[in-house]
């Protein structure tokens, strides 16, 4: 990945962080807790693809795991969001802009419902039963419900500002200049020639074919 992507994924996924551990988990909403840092991946996934998301995705997740009052496994989180980074990835548009917002709805709706259910399989397999005092039914709902309602709010900014950090003047710039370089290069290496050397070339034998004219036309007259 490249380095305004990282620093930009980052601080986004810090902020969400903060803001749901500090803010939307002590609402004390019944069911789930709106899950911002969900949100953030999966804004991140639909501009970055499906590698960077399964990698933003591992981080986040495991920041959540470390970050109190986290009191699960380490890795648990991180497992269930590098794979739903990576799923949302894959639905990834080839032009960067999504033309309808009812594919990224959708895929807020079965991110929410797909790690939900898979935080409850691996807690499963760890022994940790806290989903089934909860009621997962209850759980997949709410859970659905909440990141619905959260996303229009977080998940378009989210994809503008990775779309305008992808998009670096700068570095298209420098691009354009090593093109051109590379064109001129491939020119003189494929003919033998430089460019300004075959210019001259030209020159020259334009001159030399006018007074040869000249010559001729002057014969002419005196004839």
């Amino acid at each position: 990945m490249r380095v305004n992507r990282i620093l930009l994924s980052t601080a986004l996924v810090v902020v969400a962080l903060v803001v749901q551990v500090s803010v939307l988990a002590r609402l004390h909403l019944p069911g789930a807790v709106p899950d911002l840092l969900l949100l953030t991946v999966l804004g991140l996934a639909m501009v970055y693809g499906h590698v960077g998301g399964a990698l933003i995705g591992f981080g986040a997740g495991l920041l959540a795991d470390l970050a109190p009052p986290a009191d699960h496994a380490a890795g648990r989180y991180a497992l269930v969001l590098c794979v739903i980074g990576y799923l949302a990835g894959l639905i990834k548009p080839e032009t960067g802009q999504v033309k309808s917002a009812t594919g990224p709805m959708v895929t807020v709706v079965a991110a929410a419902i797909g790690s939900t259910l898979l935080y409850a399989g691996v807690g499963a397999l760890v022994g940790d039963t806290a989903a089934r005092h909860v009621g997962l039914p209850s759980l997949l709902f709410t859970a659905a419900l909440y990141d619905l309602l959260l996303a229009p709010f977080v998940v378009p900014g989210i994809m503008a500002l990775a779309r305008r950090a992808d998009n670096d003047p700068l570095a298209e710039t420098n691009s354009a200049a090593k093109a051109a370089d590379i064109s001129s290069g491939w020119v003189s290496g494929g003919t033998g020639l430089k460019i300004g050397g075959q210019r001259g070339g030209l020159r020259v034998k334009v001159a030399r074919a006018r007074s040869a004219r000249a010559g001729r036309i002057k014969g002419v007259k005196r004839l």
